[in-house]
C-alpha cells in the first residue's frame, strides 16, 4: 500500500500555489480587473492555509478530498491566467465575454472547496471563521463582467458577422474600434502583427480540433483583412491608379463626381452607408428602414406597396457601388489638390490643405493615397517657400495628420527632407513653432517607443537643439513637455546632444547623466562643459540643479577623473552661491584632502589650492571652509602646508601661485590665522624671497601677504628689504597703477614697518618710494590712499625738515588737504594728522622767512601771514592758510566725529601758540573753529575734550576771545568741573584751569584786534 503524502506536505504545496497564482494573475494586462478580483481572492486564501498549518490540521479522508478538490481548481485557476497572459490582444478583445466566464467560473468553484475545507476543520479554523465564511460566501457569488465599451464593439462584430457584411467601410471602422480599445496603433506594420498574432490563434484551434473557433475566428480575419490599415501597400496602391484611370476621362476642373439616383435612400434622401433590400427590391439605409418598420408602416418605403414580408438582408453589392463612388471622388479631390497646391496662390493653397485634411477623416485609406498621389510631397517642399504664417501653420497641421501613426508617410516625410524644412520654420513665430514642435513629436514617435534614426537625423539638423531649447525656455504646458521629451530623447541618443543643449543653457541631461553616468560618459561630459563660455547665470544654474555633489565624487576617480572635475570646480567656485553649495556637499575637506595628498600630480594640487583660493577670495575668508555638519574647519595645518609649497623645490609656479591666492584670502579674514602663519609657520621668512620670483601674480601674492605678516614681525622684512635690490621691488610695487590691491599692499607694508629706520626712509627717497606714494595719494584706490597716508608719516617726521620738504615739493600738501573732505573716516583723519606734522614747523619756517625778507632792499614786502606772522607759503612754510586747510578741518569738527575731531583739533592747536596766542586765536575765530571745539566739551570722549582743553587754554589766553566765547565756554567747563569724569581728575583740573583763565581774562575788556566785535 502506497504511502500517504502528510497533509501539512499537501497544505504547503497548496499555499505555495495560491501565491504564485495570485501574482501571476496581477500581471494579465488584459480584462485586468477580471484576474485582480481573482488574485486578491487567493491572497485573502492564503493567510486560512496557514492558520490550518499553524493549527494541526486534523488528517481525516474528507480534508484530504477538500484539500484535492482545492488543488484541482487552483491548478484550473493558473492555467487560466497562463493561458491568457500573453495572448494576442486583438484575440484577447474578441473573447473577453469567454475570458471574463472563465475568471468567473473558476473563482466560485474555488469558493466551493474553500468551503468544503472549512467544514471539516471548523474546530480548527474557529478563531477565523468569521472571515473563511465571508471568503467562500464572496467567492461563489462572484460576478465578473466585461467592459461595456469591449462588449459593445464584439456585439457589433457578431453582428456584422451574421449580417455578411464584408465591405471595406465596415471593416475600416471595426478596425479601428478594436485597435482602439486594444491599445494598437493603427498603423499598417502593427495591424499586420496583430493579424499575423490572430492567425497563430486560429492555427492553434485547428490543432485542438475546434472548429466552431476555427470557423469564428477565420471569419473574424477576413474581415479585418478587407481594412485598409491591413491591406498590402502594393494592393492599395494598385487600387488608387485603378481609380485613378477611370477619372481621367473627366474635366480635370471637375472637382465631384454626381452619384447614381441608386445611391440615395428612398426615406432619407441621402446617400446610404449600410444598404439593405426588401423583398420588392427596394434599397434602403437599414437604420432608417428599421426606424419605418418600428413607428408602425408596414409598406414599401418606395411604391407604398404592402408588405407581406418584412425581413430585409444587406446589399452588398450597392454597397461595394457606393464604396466605388467614394473612391472615385477621393480620387478626384487628390487631383484637383494637387493643382491646388502649385498655383502659388494662397487661398487655393488653404482649400488644397483644408481638403486634404478632410480626405483623411472620411477615410483611413486617404492617409496612403495623398501620399501616393503626390501631395505630401508637395505640401513638405512648399514649406519653406510659404510666406504667409497662417499657411505655414496650417501645412504643419495638415503634415501631422498625413504622419499621424503612419510608419509609411513618416519615411516619405524624412526622404523628402520634411525635418529639414521643419527646422527652418521653426521660431518665426510661436504657432508656428508649436506647429512643428507637434509635427515632429510625432515623425519621431516610433510605437512603442522613439525612431531612433529619425531622432539622429533631427540631431544633424543645424539649430535644431537651440531652437528647441529655446522654445522650452519661453513656453510652458503640453508642447513645452513634448520639446522636453524629444530633447530628452536626443541627448539619450548622442552625447554631443548633451553639450549642445547644455550651450544653449539647458542642463538637465547633463546633470542627470552627472549623476547616473559610466565613468567615461561622465568625464566625456565635464570635458565637453569645459570648453563651454559659461555667464553667472548659467554657473548659478549648473550649481542649483546638483551639478556639484557628482563632481564631488567624481574627485575620487582615477588622475583624468580628479583633473576634470577639479577644473570644473574652479570654474564653479567663481560664483559666490556655488561656493556654500560645495560647502555644504562636503566639497572642502574632500579637496584639502587631495591637496595634501602625496603621489599627486601637480596639476591636482593646483586646482585643490585654485578651488580654495576662491572660497576664500572676495572677502569670504573662512567662512566656506567648513565640514559637510557646518563646522568650521582647524586651518592651522592648512596653512602650513600652503607656506610649505613655497619652499618646496619642486612645486611649479602654477601651484604656488594658487597656493599664496588661497593663503591671503585665508589671512585677510583672520587675525589669528595671520599670527599663525607668522610664529607658527614661518611665513615672512617663506614669503619674502618670493618678492623677487619671476612669475609676477606670486610676487603681488606676496606683497599682500607680507602687508599682513609686518603687523606680527616688521623687523625682518625691514632687515630683508635694505639688501641689495630688494627695495627696488618695492618701489616697483608702489608705481603698479594698474593693481590698485598691489599699490595697498605694498604701501601698507611700509606703514606697518618701524619709523625709526633712517636707512630705509632715505633709500626710499632716492628710489622714488616718496614719489610712487604721493602718486598712490593722486590717482590710486581709496584703500591704497589710506595705507598711502600711513606711509607718509615716515617722511612727515616734524623732526627731519628736509624730508618734510621732499614731501611737500612732490605735491603732497593739497592732496593731504582734499582728503579732509574724502568722506571717509581713516583717510580724513590721516590727511589731518599729516598735516599736524607739517603744519608744526610752519612758524619756525615764518620766522626765518621774515628775517630773509628784511635785507631785501627796493623789494615790496611779501604779505605777512596772520597765523605766524611772517611771509607764508605751502612750498616753504608748508603753511595751513596758504593752503586753505582750515575750511576742511572745521568741517571735521562741525561732523562731531571722534577720531576725525581729534586730528584736526591737534592740527588746529598748531597754530595758537602760547608765547603769542592773539594771531591763532584770531585766525580760528576768523575760521570758525572755536565754536564747535567749545562744543567737543559736551560730546567728545576724555581723550578728545582734553585734547579741546588744550587749544582752549591758549585760545583763551586772549582777552578778546574770552570777551566773545567766554560765556558759552563757562557753561561747558561748568558741566565739566561739577560732574566726576575720570578717577584722577585730570579733566576736571584741566577745566577748572580754563574756567580760571577766563574769570581772570574776563578782568580787562574791549577788543584790541580789529574786527572781533563787530
Amino acid at each position: 500500500m502506497a504511502e500517504l503524502v502528510p497533509i501539512g506536505t499537501i497544505l504547503a504545496v497548496i499555499s505555495s500555489q495560491v501565491m504564485k497564482t495570485a501574482l501571476a494573475a496581477n500581471d494579465v494586462l488584459f480584462e485586468k480587473e477580471s484576474f485582480k478580483v481573482l488574485g486578491n481572492y487567493l491572497l485573502d486564501i492564503e493567510p486560512v492555509l496557514k492558520e490550518l498549518q499553524l493549527q494541526k490540521l486534523n488528517d481525516s479522508l474528507a480534508a484530504r478530498q477538500a484539500l484535492e478538490s482545492l488543488e484541482a481548481d487552483l491548478k484550473k485557476a493558473n492555467d487560466l491566467v497562463e493561458k491568457y497572459k500573453n495572448r494576442a490582444r486583438f484575440y484577447l478583445l474578441v473573447k473577453c465575454r469567454n475570458i471574463v466566464e472563465e475568471v468567473q467560473d473558476v473563482t466560485r468553484d474555488i469558493g466551493k472547496s474553500l468551503a468544503a475545507l472549512s467544514i471539516v476543520n471548523i474546530e480548527v479554523l474557529s478563531g477565523i471563521s468569521e472571515e473563511v465564511n465571508r471568503l467562500q460566501n464572496e467567492m461563489q457569488r462572484a460576478n465578473f463582467e466585461a467592459s461595456q465599451s469591449r462588449l459593445q464593439i464584439v456585439n457589433k462584430l457578431n453582428q456584422g458577422l451574421s449580417d455578411q457584411i464584408h465591405d471595406q467601410e465596415f471593416a475600416n471602422n471595426i478596425l479601428n474600434e478594436i485597435a482602439r480599445a486594444a491599445g494598437v496603433p493603427v498603423e499598417p506594420a502593427e495591424i499586420t502583427k496583430e493579424l499575423d498574432n490572430f492567425k497563430k490563434e486560429k492555427e492553434e484551434a485547428a490543432y485542438r480540433k475546434e472548429r466552431a473557433e476555427v470557423l469564428f475566428l477565420n471569419q473574424v480575419i477576413e474581415l479585418l483583412s478587407r481594412a485598409d490599415a491591413a491591406r498590402d501597400y502594393e494592393e492599395v496602391r494598385s487600387q488608387y491608379f485603378q481609380r485613378v484611370s477611370i477619372i481621367e476621362g473627366y474635366d480635370p476642373k471637375e472637382e465631384y463626381i454626381q452619384p447614381f439616383k441608386a445611391l440615395f435612400c428612398c426615406i432619407t434622401g441621402t446617400i446610404m452607408v449600410d444598404p439593405v433590400s426588401l423583398c420588392t427590391g427596394t434599397a434602403c439605409e437599414r437604420a432608417s428602414l428599421q426606424a419605418w418598420f418600428d413607428s408602425g408602416e408596414k409598406t414599401d418605403p418606395e411604391t407604398g406597396e404592402e408588405l407581406q414580408d418584412l425581413s430585409f438582408r444587406p446589399n452588398l453589392q450597392l454597397r461595394q457601388l457606393i464604396e466605388e463612388w467614394k473612391e472615385l471622388n477621393y480620387c478626384i479631390k487628390i487631383r484637383a489638390c494637387k493643382g491646388k497646391l502649385l498655383s502659388e496662390v494662397d487661398a487655393l493653397i488653404e482649400e488644397a490643405l483644408a481638403q486634404m485634411q478632410e480626405l483623411m477623416k472620411e477615410n483611413s485609406i486617404n492617409k496612403e493615397w495623398v501620399t501616393i498621389g503626390g501631395l505630401t510631397e508637395i505640401v513638405i517642399s512648399k514649406l519653406g517657400s510659404l510666406h504667409n504664417g497662417y499657411l505655414q501653420d496650417k501645412a504643419m497641421i495638415t503634415l501631422k495628420d498625413v504622419v499621424e501613426g503612419h510608419a509609411r508617410n513618416k519615411d516619405v516625410f524624412v526622404e523628402n527632407q520634411g525635418l529639414e524644412n521643419v527646422v527652418t520654420c521653426y521660431g518665426t513665430d510661436s504657432t508656428i513653432s508649436g506647429a512643428a514642435i507637434e509635427l515632429i513629436y510625432e515623425v519621431l514617435q516610433d510605437r512603442p517607443g522613439w525612431n531612433l534614426a529619425y531622432c539622429q537625423m533631427l540631431s544633424q539638423q543645424s539649430n535644431a537643439i537651440l531652437l528647441l531649447v529655446s522654445f522650452l525656455k519661453s513656453q510652458t504646458g503640453p508642447l513645452a513637455e513634448q520639446v522636453e521629451e524629444i530633447l530628452g530623447k536626443l541627448c539619450d541618443e548622442e552625447e554631443e546632444n548633451i553639450v549642445r543643449a547644455a550651450r544653449e543653457g539647458w542642463y538637465g541631461p547633463l546633470i542627470d547623466r552627472l549623476h547616473h553616468g559610466s565613468a567615461s560618459s561622465r568625464m566625456s561630459i565635464v570635458r565637453a562643459t569645459l570648453g563651454l563660455e559659461l555667464g553667472d547665470e548659467d554657473m548659478k544654474i549648473l550649481g542649483e540643479k546638483g551639478v556639484i555633489p557628482p563632481l564631488l565624487e567624481m574627485a575620487s576617480g582615477n588622475i583624468e577623473s580628479k583633473e576634470l572635475s577639479l577644473s570644473a570646480l574652479v570654474k564653479l567656485s567663481s560664483l559666490n552661491g556655488n561656493k556654500m553649495l560645495i560647502a555644504a556637499a562636503g566639497g572642502v575637506p574632500i579637496i584639502l584632502k587631495l591637496m595634501i595628498s602625496s603621489h599627486v600630480r601637480s596639476i591636482i594640487i593646483a586646482k585643490c589650492c585654485e578651488v580654495l583660493a576662491n572660497l576664500s577670495c572676495n572677502g569670504d575668508g573662512v567662512k566656506f571652509l567648513i565640514d559637510e555638519t557646518d563646522n568650521q574647519l582647524v586651518l592651522e595645518p592648512v596653512i602650513a602646508y600652503l607656506l610649505a609649497f613655497q619652499q618646496n623645490l619642486t612645486s611649479s609656479d602654477i601651484v604656488r601661485r594658487h597656493a599664496l591666492r588661497a593663503l591671503l584670502g585665508i589671512c585677510q579674514s583672520e587675525a589669528g590665522l595671520v599670527k599663525s602663519a607668522v610664529l607658527s609657520a614661518g611665513g615672512v621668512s617663506v614669503v619674502l624671497p618670493l618678492l623677487d620670483d619671476s612669475n609676477q601674480e606670486i610676487r603681488e601674492a606676496a606683497i599682500n601677504l607680507l602687508f599682513l605678516f609686518s603687523q606680527h614681525e616688521p623687523e625682518g622684512v625691514v632687515e630683508y628689504l635694505l639688501k641689495p635690490r630688494r627695495l627696488e621691488a618695492l618701489v616697483g610695487f608702489l608705481e603698479n597703477d594698474n593693481k590698485g590691491d598691489v599699490q595697498m599692499a605694498a604701501a601698507g607694508l611700509l606703514a606697518n614697518l618701524p619709523k625709526s629706520e633712517t636707512s630705509l626712509r632715505e633709500k626710499l627717497i632716492e628710489l622714488g618710494g616718496l614719489k610712487a606714494i604721493v602718486n598712490i595719494l593722486k590717482t590710486g584706490t581709496m584703500e591704497a590712499k589710506e595705507n598711502a597716508l600711513s606711509a607718509l608719516f615716515r617722511f612727515t617726521d616734524p623732526t627731519n625738515l628736509e624730508s618734510q620738504r621732499n614731501v611737500v615739493e612732490l605735491g603732497a600738501y593739497p592732496i593731504l588737504v582734499t582728503l579732509l573732505k574724502a568722506n571717509l573716516i581713516t583717510a580724513e583723519a590721516r590727511a589731518a594728522a599729516l598735516l599736524t606734522d607739517l603744519s608744526m614747523r610752519s612758524h619756525e619756517l615764518s620766522v626765518g622767512s621774515k628775517k630773509a625778507s628784511c635785507f631785501c632792499i627796493g623789494r615790496a614786502r611779501a604779505p605777512i601771514c596772520l597765523a605766524h606772522g611772517g611771509a607764508c607759503s605751502v612750498s616753504k612754510t608748508f603753511c595751513l592758510l596758504e593752503a586753505n586747510a582750515l575750511p576742511g578741518l572745521v568741517k571735521l569738527l562741525k561732523e562731531k566725529i571722534h577720531a576725525t575731531s581729534y586730528e584736526a583739533i591737534q592740527t588746529l592747536s598748531t597754530l595758537v601758540r602760547e608765547e603769542s596766542p592773539h594771531r591763532g586765536a584770531y585766525v580760528l575765530h576768523k575760521e570758525d573753529a572755536i565754536s564747535p571745539t567749545i562744543e567737543v566739551l559736551s560730546w567728545g570722549s576724555e581723550s578728545l575734550k582734553g585734547e579741546a582743553l588744550g587749544l582752549l587754554e591758549k585760545v583763551f589766553m586772549s582777552r578778546e576771545m574770552v570777551d566773545f566765547y567766554g560765556p558759552t565756554a563757562r557753561l561747558h567747563l561748568a558741566r565739566l568741573t561739577g560732574g566726576r569724569i575720570c578717577e584722577d581728575g585730570h579733566l576736571q583740573r584741566k577745566a577748572a584751569r580754563v574756567l580760571l583763565l577766563i574769570d581772570r581774562q574776563s578782568r580787562s575788556s574791549g577788543s584790541l584786534v580789529a574786527g572781533i566785535s563787530g
